[in-house]
């Protein structure tokens, strides 16, 4: 399955380092209802590789499954744990949202926004085992980053003043920095690797990307604006190079591009794009390596333009097809927006998580910290999960 060794031409070579996955959980608590259609007071998922593998709100109360190897492979006993598991969070986050409404002085006439983000990332070896890569466990606060552990240093990081209290407070509680290091670094990781086997046939059999190489007119009367994109591939993971002559065209020759973005079907793509002369008749051509799915694919660009209703036909499907990863982190973004709280982390959240991947279950944020045996009972009890120290924002 971890054929990545890929030779192209000019002697290219994408090995198995370079291919990462990752586990991450997503929690998103509001103060009250907004009484929006889909939006929950409580909501957490879980991603592998981008894609939904739980889902929890707080008006079902249940943790369901989102792919069917996890329903297959998985008993009903870890759903059940699962679900008691999310119940517990659920309760927590009510009760550190309402601490830190007091500490900021707020009242209820706005929704206020408690988010959390923990989890993963490991990067394929030559034995196809996993190594770990990096590690996150952050808290935004109405949009904002709140908190977040440096997994090298081990210590709470507040980027604001309205966290230093609960940083003074967590980092005094060494077990709570010696088990959030150790969630990251193993436990998630010995989750990330147990879950991508469970699901090995359907990551076996990962679609390759479409490949569309297109220009279209430029507001610049004499230039164009010339378009490499790759879409529906999966897992993420993918290089896409757009070539003049042979040559590797980077940013500083003015190539923009979207980055990695999910799709609508647990699929993903990628656009690269530069302005260039109408006149330049250089050879224009985009490569893409996919080695999940051993594809290699280098299109050339005949130097015509695409009928105008065609380009754009092309441009919609990808842009109708680029919408949030879940779709609850596109609604909150409505309420942040709304109530115009939106922030770094509320951004990075819904448009950037696809390429850093959290897990569950960390400290409690703010303030009186539980028996010592808590910590260690809640990390059987969560399961895949963080477990989430009893201890107050």
């Amino acid at each position: 399955m971890f054929l990545l060794v890929f030779v192209v031409l000019l002697g290219t070579v994408v090995t198995v380092n370079s291919e990462k996955h990752s586990l991450m959980y997503i929690y998103t608590a509001l103060s009250k209802p907004v009484g929006l259609e889909g939006i929950h007071e409580f909501t957490a998922m879980g991603l592998l590789d981008g894609k939904m593998i739980d889902y929890y709100d707080s008006e079902h109360q249940t943790r369901v499954p989102k792919q069917p190897w996890m329903k297959e492979r998985l008993s009903k006993d870890y759903w059940d744990r699962g679900t008691q598991s999310r119940q517990s969070k659920q309760q927590w986050f009510k009760v550190n949202i309402d601490i830190l409404m007091k500490r900021m002085r707020q009242d209820d006439t706005d929704v206020h926004v408690l988010q959390w983000m923990v989890g993963c990332e490991g990067v394929v070896q030559a034995d196809g085992s996993l190594r770990y890569h990096r590690g996150i466990s952050t808290y935004g606060y109405d949009g904002n980053d709140f908190l977040s552990f440096d997994d090298i240093h081990s210590v709470w990081v507040a980027p604001n003043d309205a966290a230093v209290p609960t940083k003074r407070k967590w980092d005094e509680v060494q077990i709570l920095k010696e088990y959030t290091r150790g969630y990251l670094e193993y436990e998630c990781m010995d989750w990330l690797g147990k879950f991508r086997s469970l699901g090995e046939n359907q990551i076996r059999q990962a679609p390759p990307p479409e490949v569309f190489l297109f220009a279209r007119n430029a507001k610049v009367e004499t230039n164009v604006i010339l378009t490499c994109l790759a879409t529906g591939s999966y897992p993420k993971d993918i290089v896409l190079n757009i070539k003049r002559n042979g040559r590797i065209l980077t940013r500083e020759d003015g190539v923009g591009t979207s980055g990695v973005r999910p799709n609508g079907d647990d699929t993903f793509q990628r656009r690269d794009f530069m302005e260039i002369k109408k006149s330049d008749q250089s050879d224009y051509s985009c490569e893409v390596i996919h080695a999940a799915s051993d594809t290699y694919v280098k299109k050339s660009w005949d130097h015509q333009l695409l009928p105008h209703s065609g380009g754009a036909g092309v441009i919609t499907v990808a842009v109708v097809s680029v919408h949030v990863l879940v779709l609850v982190a596109l609604l909150m973004l409505v309420v942040l927006r709304r109530r115009r709280i939106l922030g770094s982390f509320a951004r990075r959240m819904t448009f950037k998580y696809s390429a850093l991947l959290p897990t569950e279950d960390s400290p409690e944020v703010f303030e009186d910290l539980p028996p010592a045996s808590t910590a260690t009972e809640q990390e059987n009890y969560s399961i895949s999960e963080p477990s989430a120290s009893c201890h107050q924002i």
